[in-house]
């Protein structure tokens, strides 16, 4: 079974988590996680886009174009952006946690760094 490798960053990880707080992806990409950060980019674009309500719902419809019915925040409803928050907020929740791993295996002596 492979194990992801965590290397301590020089780094202080409180910004990471205020790029995570705007836009998903930002916090992984500062602590040097470019795949996972560009993952949770790519998932969070496509939350925005194609599953929230109004931007589906508005897509379709050939009288308004699709990136002003998506930027249309008077008719904005929480079942509209409750997809694409969540998985900021499970973002955010991420990079906490690969945070919390990585300053453990920071400070962890039986690690080897071979």
């Amino acid at each position: 079974m492979s194990q992801i490798q965590l290397q301590p960053s020089n780094r202080p990880r409180w910004p990471a988590y205020l790029l995570s707080a705007f836009i998903a992806g930002l916090g992984h990409w500062y602590l040097g996680y470019w795949k996972r950060g560009a993952s949770w980019f790519g998932l969070y674009v496509l939350a925005l886009a194609f599953l929230s309500a109004r931007t589906v719902s508005g897509a379709f419809e050939p009288g308004d174009p699709f990136v002003v019915t998506a930027l249309q925040f008077d008719a904005v409803t929480y079942t509209d952006v409750a997809v694409p928050l969540a998985v900021l907020l499970v973002c955010l929740l991420d990079v906490y946690l690969l945070g919390l791993a990585t300053a453990r295996s920071s400070e962890d002596p039986t690690t080897s760094n071979s």
